[in-house]
């Protein structure tokens, strides 16, 4: 419900009340009882706040897409690069071991 100005053409005194879209409006000053008229406001803005108002809530289709698509190919190498890094180090220990086994077969 929306906070509606008042101000009474009588005395001036200017008041606030909180009211239906659908009320109708205030005739009567509180202070004096003389006739008011409703003012017009600029309103309150409109502020996006928490989870969900995000930009790619509302694109296209094809932006979300070709986005998952995206998304995706790089989740998918950074796994391929965790796993070659993987790889390499068994290479490196494997290497390693096989090394110092030679010298004590030659003893």
């Amino acid at each position: 419900m929306p906070t509606y100005d008042y101000k009474c053409l009588a005395c001036d005194t200017q008041f606030e009340k909180f009211q239906g879209i659908t009320a109708p409006p205030i005739e009567e000053c509180p202070e004096c009882g003389g006739k008011v008229k409703r003012l017009i406001g600029a309103g309150a803005g409109l502020i996006f706040k928490g989870s969900g108002f995000y930009i790619t809530d509302y694109r296209s289709e094809g932006y979300k897409e070709s986005a998952k698509k995206d998304k995706d190919k790089s989740g998918s190498s950074d796994k391929s690069t965790s796993s070659d890094k993987n790889k390499k180090k068994q290479k490196k220990t494997e290497t390693s071991s096989e090394s110092k086994s030679t010298p004590t077969a030659a003893d």
